[in-house]
């Protein structure tokens, strides 16, 4: 696609003019008001009363997105951050009132019950959710729940220790743990969670005080917990708190036995008598760290071309992007620490913030983002919203399969073959040991929501009895505890986007299945893949799992399965290295 052919994109608008810009309420309440007072005397003008909405949402989407791009790229920015508050404390709320009034429309329309399920099932279902979550009391409370969950952000955005005589960025700092000399990656890590605690207090209070109001937004809705709320609210209709608990379970059961078996290799490989957290990200054999790129542009090209390897379509992306400027990608100080996606679902070309040193992890970082983009990208010829804002199980599908499948290509980064094998190691490795993480942060999430009076030590204790349930025995944390006890603190997703982080482990499991498709059939996995991720949310998870040729399935014998491959193509590499 041609940048000439994604603004045609934009001029595709028959309700919202194309030189419409959302500034404030009264330039936008109109296009509301228009769509709440149409009548709606047939079929057709039904459809066509959806499209408008859809386009007015993809308006205002688009406006607020930018909006957060903005304060993420530079935390101090005042003119992004008014603009920002403004759009979340004076707009938000009053969208959200009128899109409640725009939701019982449609459900009472009696016109409504003729539209095809096959293209608005999924559409409809959301909006019957929606309708029956909503309170008028929890309008204010999610205003003061999104700002207050941004001084998460702006606290980890100005962090920064000395290293070598200069100051860094917590996430720069935390690639030096990959540098061979142990006594220097061991000063690191103490640096990096000695600044961590300094803020202990303050993200103590922070976290109390959004436990408080989710808590009565839950309340408010009729629900005993968060937890509950927060299913509902997420759209989990395909699967059940069950589920994640047979998650949590087969993880602790099928892969850490694996991760157990990596870290004693590692530990021998170091000639260690105690692997310690700082030994955790060095090569174990090799002195020198992974280095795939030096810059952000020569990532991005290599990337692309490895994009391209795989499909043309995947690497056609990437390079719109940056011909459109969408991609903001090095670390500096004042911005938003992570990494993120954000769809545009009016120009359908997507945004790519990261903060990209010269590691891995970086390069894996841009896989995973692009695989998010390429989703998008691929869905946005849609009409309806809910069938490109992809439920975040099969988001996460879409980026951690991109991980797994550009590996075949990695030689555009790694041209030294020991140093590809070295790489493709240390992928499998990440593979596996992000898995318990994200079941402890979500095992710890349904104790935190199913019991909102409890008090900071025993939240403290929850924590560490969770985190040792999934930890490695082969690691030793002895004289450390200072540090974990609140090392929850370190994910964003619990402040900012609470119960969203177990898709990554559903997803990563699946990328896995797809992975062994694929060096199977490379073609056919392909194929199924990029069929899969078209389909956007016109059908539900389990089906977008079954089209990519996969299962969404969490028992203790399909993890087992998926553990066992993971396993031998560790040990393959791994013998191969012998030669």
């Amino acid at each position: 696609m041609t940048k000439t052919a994604t603004v045609l994109q934009e001029h595709d608008r028959a309700f919202v003019p194309k030189e419409f810009k959302v500034t404030t309420w009264a330039r936008l309440k109109p296009y509301y008001n228009e769509l709440l007072q149409r009548p709606i005397e047939s079929l057709t003008e039904l459809k066509q009363w959806i499209k408008d909405k859809s386009e007015l949402d993809a308006v205002v989407s688009e406006a607020f997105s930018w909006r957060y791009i903005k304060i993420t790229i530079d935390s101090a920015d005042e003119k992004a951050e008014a603009l920002y508050q403004y759009a979340v404390q004076q707009l938000a709320p009053k969208i959200t009132s009128f899109e409640h009034k725009l939701n019982e429309k449609l459900v009472a329309c009696p016109f409504t019950r003729e539209l095809e399920p096959e293209h608005y099932h999924i559409h409809l279902r959301n909006v019957r959710n929606a309708v029956d979550l909503f309170s008028e009391d929890s309008i204010p409370l999610a205003t003061d729940i999104q700002m207050k969950s941004k001084e998460y952000v702006k606290i980890f955005s100005e962090m920064t220790i000395g290293v070598n005589g200069k100051q860094m960025t917590l996430q720069k700092a935390s690639s030096l743990l990959e540098e061979p000399s142990r006594e220097y990656r061991e000063t690191v890590y103490h640096k990096i969670h000695e600044r961590l605690q300094q803020e202990t207090d303050a993200l103590e209070d922070l976290f109390d005080e959004l436990l408080r109001m989710r808590h009565r937004i839950a309340c408010n809705s009729g629900f005993d917990n968060f937890r509950d709320f927060k299913f509902q609210a997420l759209g989990r209709f395909d699967y059940e708190v069950k589920d994640c608990e047979d998650f949590h379970q087969s993880i602790k059961t099928e892969i850490i036995p694996i991760i157990d078996e990596a870290n004693r290799f590692r530990k021998d490989k170091l000639q260690l008598d105690q692997l310690r957290p700082w030994d955790l990200f060095v090569d174990p054999t090799s002195d020198r760290p992974l280095r795939p790129f030096e810059t952000t542009d020569e990532l991005v090209e290599k990337t692309i071309v490895c994009l391209d390897k795989l499909h043309p379509r995947f690497g056609e992306t990437l390079r719109l992007m940056r011909e459109l400027g969408h991609l903001d990608l090095e670390s500096r100080p004042g911005k938003r620490p992570g990494g993120y996606n954000m769809p545009l679902h009016l120009t359908g070309v997507p945004f790519i913030f990261m903060n990209a040193t010269t590691s891995l992890s970086d390069m894996r970082t841009l896989m995973h983002e692009a695989g998010h983009a390429i989703h998008s990208h691929l869905t946005s010829h849609y009409k309806l919203k809910t069938s490109k804002r992809v439920p975040s199980e099969v988001a996460e599908l879409a980026a951690m399969t991109m991980e797994l499948l550009t590996m075949e290509y990695w030689d555009i980064f790694f041209p030294d073959e020991e140093e590809l094998r070295r790489a493709r190691i240390a992928q499998l490795e990440y593979v596996l040991k992000v898995l318990p993480w994200i079941a402890t942060i979500d095992k710890f999430q349904h104790w935190l929501y199913t019991n909102p009076e409890h008090s900071r030590e025993a939240r403290k204790k929850a924590w560490l009895d969770t985190m040792r349930y999934f930890n490695s025995s082969v690691v030793d944390h002895s004289e450390l505890e200072r540090y974990q006890e609140h090392l929850w603190h370190k994910q964003l997703h619990i402040f900012e986007v609470p119960f969203y982080y177990i898709e990554y482990g559903m997803a990563q499991l699946g990328a896995i299945a797809i992975w062994k498709q694929f060096r199977e059939s490379p073609e056919r996995a392909v194929s199924n893949y990029l069929g899969a991720l078209k389909l956007g949310y016109t059908r539900n998870i389990r089906e977008i799992y079954r089209a990519a040729g996969i299962e969404f399935n969490f028992s203790r014998e399909y993890v087992s399965e998926l553990g066992d491959f993971v396993r031998a193509e560790l040990q393959r590499l791994l013998d191969e290295m012998k030669q």
